[in-house]
């Protein structure tokens, strides 16, 4: 996929908010590399992995995972202005959205509504789910739970707004350290945050481009070696 400069200038800003609220705020993954080098239909990825094996989550962390994902979102929004965001938050949004319901109706981790479980178990296998599901809750409640949705979900993009502007120094740094490396590591992430420059001695400074592109190191010539010299044929006298 070929990315114009203002793609990839948007790319690492929505990257780099999710970097810094994983970062920032308790109980995130810790941060393994965050990369503006497309993939599939992504422009960008932020990869989180856990330190092990997780079975159960806690309300804390789901808040804390949320707001990571309002980070990209908010970050656009800070730098370019709510009129320019762009639908790159789309899947951030979708999954927010259904963690944050199943915190309501299936976790109970809602004070609102209880300890009571909302979500319909008896879907058809065969059917939509709009069409095979019983509404098992009253108009009221399904308001309710709404209205805790949402709530949720403000209160994670608050944090993740509240996290990047108080760090719009460290937004910009890695930014634009993704612009000229493509690709950064937890450690280097951090090291931008501490004010830290990024530093690869197997990619000389003046190798990379304006564009900031890394070049790959230039590997080393062959020796040519010099071919014989290969005179014209000799004819033989005929008899």
């Amino acid at each position: 996929m070929v990315m114009t400069e203002d793609e990839r200038r948007l790319t690492a800003y929505h990257e780099a908010g999710h970097a810094i609220v994983g970062l920032r705020v308790p109980g995130n993954d810790p941060l393994h590399k965050v990369t503006i080098i497309p993939r599939g239909r992504a422009l960008g990825v932020t990869i989180n992995l856990p330190e092990r094996d997780r079975y159960a989550m806690r309300k804390s962390d789901i808040l804390a995972r949320l707001a990571m994902m309002f980070g990209g979102r908010v970050a656009e929004e800070l730098i370019f202005g709510r009129d320019h965001v762009t639908t790159g938050a789309g899947n951030d949004i979708q999954q927010a959205t259904e963690l944050a319901r199943r915190m309501v109706t299936e976790w109970g981790m809602s004070d609102l509504l209880g300890r009571l479980r909302y979500a319909g178990s008896d879907e058809q296998v065969f059917l939509g789910r709009s069409i095979g599901r019983t509404q098992n809750v009253s108009e009221e409640t399904a308001k309710l739970i709404d209205e805790e949705v949402r709530r949720i979900i403000a209160d994670a993009e608050n944090t993740a707004r509240a996290t990047l502007t108080t760090d719009l120094q460290g937004l910009h740094a890695v930014a634009e350290g993704l612009l000229s490396y493509e690709t950064l590591s937890g450690e280097e992430v951090r090291g931008l945050l501490a004010g830290d420059p990024v530093s690869r001695p197997d990619v000389p400074e003046d190798d990379r481009p304006p564009g900031g592109r890394v070049s790959p190191p230039a590997e080393p010539r062959k020796p040519v070696r010099p071919r014989p010299v290969v005179g014209p044929p000799q004819v033989q006298p005929q008899a």
